[in-house]
């Protein structure tokens, strides 16, 4: 039974997937340290600004959205993670480093919370799981799964687990999957279905740690993109409710094999089991 601490955040999605991990009667969580909401991206907009109402709305979207999607798991399940509650970007300071180290976990996993600067990642490497929702090498940084969207390209939109290192989105590869995409479906829809279908992966890897093997990784595509949270504008969210109501989803599934084709992602023999239809 692997002794897992999970490093996260505060927010609904972030709540369901330490609460699913912990559930997991294969797992050991003596501690999960959630961040808060200090640094969210609702408290980064400039309500001043031309085009914020948009932006504002479609935060409110996906907060609306977390709720149908989370809010009865997290509402109704035992909490058997331990969480405790402190302010967005401590999780380097010595007290939460010393408290981890002194609790000899077997692996660490990171959703949703600060990047990490201490000697966490060495203490830990190899043993330090980070989820990322986006497709690496494809895209990475911030909205990895909004920018997808917003450039008309759904095929890249998933989630990838690494070995957290001390870039960004940079560790080994060690699973990934594609969002799983219905006709009519917002794009709150496709990020938090994508975001229950990883909780279920990260509960499988956790639990079969020892069996996952190494894979070769994909090699570094020549157009990868980057972003960063100042590229969410009023702009880029208005292209992506045109591109949505121009027939995005539609058009993908109907040319769904030819653009999947064209972007493999690594998937672990080790998670077969989680797999989903």
């Amino acid at each position: 039974m692997p002794r897992t601490i999970i490093l996260t955040g505060s927010e609904l999605r972030h709540s369901y997937l330490r609460k699913a991990i912990a559930l997991s009667p294969l797992i050991d969580v003596p501690l999960s340290y959630c961040e808060g909401l200090e640094q969210s991206l609702s408290r980064t907009i400039d309500t001043a600004a031309v085009g914020a109402d948009l932006q504002s709305a479609h935060i409110t979207g996906r907060t609306l959205s977390e709720q149908d999607f989370f809010e009865p798991f997290v509402a109704l399940t035992e909490d058997r993670s331990h969480p405790d509650y402190i302010p967005k970007g401590t999780i380097n300071e010595p007290q939460h480093v010393e408290r981890i180290t002194a609790l000899a976990p077997d692996l660490l996993v990171a959703y949703g919370c600060s990047l990490i600067k201490s000697e966490l990642v060495n203490t830990f490497a190899g043993r330090f799981l980070n989820l990322h929702l986006g497709l690496s090498p494809y895209y990475r940084g911030s909205g990895t799964n909004f920018w997808p969207l917003v450039n008309g390209e759904p095929e890249y939109v998933g989630a990838t687990f690494m070995y957290l290192d001390a870039g960004v989105d940079t560790g080994k590869v060690i699973h990934q999957l594609r969002a799983r995409i219905f006709p009519g479906d917002t794009p709150h829809q496709i990020g938090n279905r994508l975001i229950a279908d990883a909780g279920r992966a990260y509960r499988a890897l956790i639990e079969n740690f020892d069996h996952v093997v190494d894979l070769a990784p994909i090699p570094k595509p020549a157009g990868s993109r980057y972003y960063r949270r100042r590229d969410f504008t009023p702009e880029a969210t208005q292209k992506l409710y045109e591109v949505f109501a121009d027939g995005l989803v539609d058009r993908y599934l109907t040319e769904y094999a030819e653009r999947v084709a064209r972007v493999p992602i690594l998937e672990n023999p080790a998670l077969a089991e989680a797999r989903l239809a």
